[in-house]
């Protein structure tokens, strides 16, 4: 014992160290997914210890918390919650394109609601999780001990399919992330055949074979050039859209959405739709319904009759999660140095593009295929060799029963057998431990075709060893029969980016009148409404339904595609456009101004014109109710946000009075409450 040697070590160099090692343990051992099979360790664990309890698709569902408990207990030292969450996920077909786990139970929903404690539900193994565990017992890949060295465990799983790129990923390591979209199976096993034949294939080549990623949920991406761009850099974004359609009932329109983008929840939308609404965000909803069931996603928004469909559908595109973008960061583990002394590789974090993750992949399947083949080959030539001493002893059957009855043991016996036929030891033991029924002719002759068949099989392992283009035709071969088996057809559309339509092509550009009251009411009105009269005309009504104490204050013409500026009498402007304006008949009153705009509380319009662009030099002049005047260019107006702007700073007990246009070279008239009046520039 030492106990009193002490150690001086720099705080510093300690901390370092110590920040580095749980570093690379989070990026090697917990959130990055390995580029040759695509899954993180703890996923790698959950489909082993699966396996290792023959849960396959053919047996019966097993319990969650017995599949917990084991991987806990040989293969994932940390705690439950995280090997649940993980194991729920693969089972999740709202998660996962292609799931690993077939589970029984409530495994959470879209909405998303929480699944049920792990006692209550059970699992078994995915029909592609057999895939991806296909040929382990081949010593295709390495074993590393587990985490008590009483086991082993892979540290890679063989992989057919190619998960990474199938599934994706997405993990937050330490100052690194990873976000991998999920794909079209078919799509992948084309592009990978196609790369094995031709190594130089370039990036757009594949970038036409892979369009884009395609979501288990469904939806639409806007453009593809996004996507190629990320496919090439292994970074970048792209937009998605859920699938809504609009269709009309009964004289009304509703807009249903049955499809939602990737990771995001059914339930989220639904809430933002309702908040915007509130928000005077969105406009022209009557009523919103979520009639989603087990046969699939429902959501109805049920429009006001006089609502535009598109515009509103538009705006929910805006302002809710319908629309929302995805970031790729294609970070993955890949190997880096020679293999260690049990086989495994070190690995370190690498961002890649599209054609390095299939030929990572591609590479990976190669080493599989030739490790399989020298296991295949080993155990032909094991078997040819036992067989090669069968024959000797059944050409010689007489003599050979000779000496094992005139030997006192077996190890005699075994050793007579070598000396005379110059047999080896494997073979010696097989002919001692033969047994009587292989004297017979059937049998001989059996023996003769296995030999027969063994010596070419080995042949053609020997053949295949030679040719590493053979190697790469076996892995396009096994990868085309995925596709044929597993592969369906795409769920996300491409859409091209020119299908965003604006709400100004969608609104035909046409004058209208506008007329706002003193109450606070609103509205716009086609011109061709108001019908042209001759002399002694008797006029037509405007505004039917106006309070008594109420007054027109604002009428102007201006077109749906303009802009009108509100100023309200605490100095600040909103913005709308002359189409977001309700559109009503000649007799209505419109609808209240506080519905449209988020006017605080004892806040009102004093100002209301029309604007047609922002261009040129052009003025806004501002008057306060004590006097205070001032003059700011219009283009300064151009970006007014939903919450408004302020156009001017007020005095206590001041408040702005009126707003007009000017070009700069106007004249100016003020006249007061009692008559008075100044003029100038």
């Amino acid at each position: 014992m030492n106990n009193d040697i002490v150690q001086q070590v720099n705080v510093e160099d300690e901390m370092r160290e110590s920040y580095l090692s749980y570093a690379m343990s989070v990026i090697a051992a917990r959130a990055l997914p390995d580029v040759r099979d695509g899954l993180k360790p703890v996923q790698r664990r959950i489909l082993y210890a699966m396996r290792e309890m023959g849960l396959d698709p053919s047996k019966q569902h097993r319990k969650c918390a017995g599949i917990i408990g084991e991987v806990l207990k040989s293969y994932h030292p940390h705690g439950d919650a995280s090997v649940y969450d993980a194991l729920v996920r693969m089972a999740q077909d709202f998660t996962l394109r292609y799931t690993l786990v077939d589970g029984h139970g409530n495994f959470g929903s879209i909405d998303p609601d929480p699944p049920a404690a792990y006692r209550y539900t059970e699992a078994r193994l995915a029909r592609a999780s057999l895939e991806m565990l296909s040929d382990i017992d081949k010593e295709t890949v390495p074993f590393v001990t587990n985490f008590d060295n009483q086991g082993t465990e892979p540290s890679v799983l063989p992989g057919k399919l190619p998960q990474l790129l199938l599934n994706g990923s997405s993990g937050i390591a330490v100052g690194m992330a990873t976000n991998i979209p999920p794909h079209n199976l078919a799509e992948i096993c084309d592009a990978i055949a196609a790369l094995i034949e031709n190594p130089k294939l370039d990036d757009d080549k594949l970038c036409d074979i892979v369009p884009g990623p395609d979501f288990p949920t469904g939806g639409m991406i806007l453009g593809s050039q996004a996507a190629r761009e990320a496919y090439k850099t292994g970074r970048g974004s792209i937009t998605m859209r859920g699938k809504a359609e609009i269709v009309e009932e009964r004289g009304r329109h509703r807009i249903i959405i049955t499809e939602i983008p990737y990771q995001i929840y059914k339930s989220r939308i639904v809430e933002a739709i309702a908040e915007a609404h509130a928000e005077k965000r969105i406009t022209g909803i009557a009523r919103l319904d979520d009639e989603s069931n087990r046969k699939g996603m429902r959501v109805v928004v049920e429009l006001q009759k006089s609502a535009t469909p598109k515009v509103v559908l538009n705006q929910l595109f805006r302002h809710t999660p319908l629309q929302a973008s995805f970031g790729f960061n294609m970070l993955a583990l890949v190997p880096a140095g020679a293999p260690r002394g049990d086989g495994s590789v070190a690995v370190e974090p690498q961002v890649l593009t599209l054609k390095q993750l299939l030929e990572h992949f591609v590479a990976h399947r190669k080493e599989v295929v030739t490790r399989r083949t020298q296991h295949d080959l080993t155990k032909a030539k094991e078997r040819a060799h036992l067989l090669e001493g069968y024959r000797i002893a059944l050409d010689s059957i007489d003599e050979v029963i000779e000496i094992v009855r005139g030997s006192e043991t077996t190890d005699e016996a075994k050793a007579r057998l070598s000396k005379r036929f110059k047999l080896s030891d494997v073979q010696a033991q097989a002919i001692v431990d033969m047994r009587l029924r292989t004297l017979v002719g059937l049998e001989r002759q059996k023996i003769e075709d296995e030999y027969k068949q063994l010596i070419k099989t080995i042949a053609e392992l020997e053949d295949i060893l030679r040719s590493p283009r053979k190697i790469a035709q076996i892995v396009k071969s096994e990868t085309l029969d995925l596709k044929k088996r597993f592969g369906d057809a795409r769920r996300t559309q491409i859409v091209p980016a020119e299908d965003e339509f604006s709400v100004e092509q969608l609104i035909p550009n046409i004058d209208v009148v506008v007329t706002y009251t003193v109450g606070g009411y609103i509205k716009r009105v086609s011109v061709d409404t108001f019908r042209t009269q001759n002399r002694g005309g008797r006029g037509v009504i405007g505004i039917a339904n106006l309070k008594r104490e109420d007054i027109v204050r604002n009428f102007f013409v201006t077109k749906t595609h303009d802009h009108v500026l509100f100023f309200t009498n605490k100095g600040r402007v909103y913005r709308l456009r002359a189409y977001e304006i309700p559109d009503t008949t000649r007799q209505a009153r419109g609808t209240a101004l506080v519905n449209l705009l988020t006017l605080p509380p004892g806040e009102e319009v004093s100002a209301v014109f029309p604007i047609v662009n922002f261009e040129g030099e052009k003025y806004l002049v501002m008057v306060t109710r004590r006097g205070v005047i001032k003059k700011t260019k219009l283009s300064e107006f151009a970006n007014v946000r939903r919450s408004g702007l302020i156009a001017q700073s007020l005095d206590e007990g001041d408040e702005l009075l009126g707003v007009d246009l000017s070009d700069g070279s106007h004249d100016i008239i003020l006249g007061t409450q009692r008559g008075m009046a100044v003029h100038f520039n």
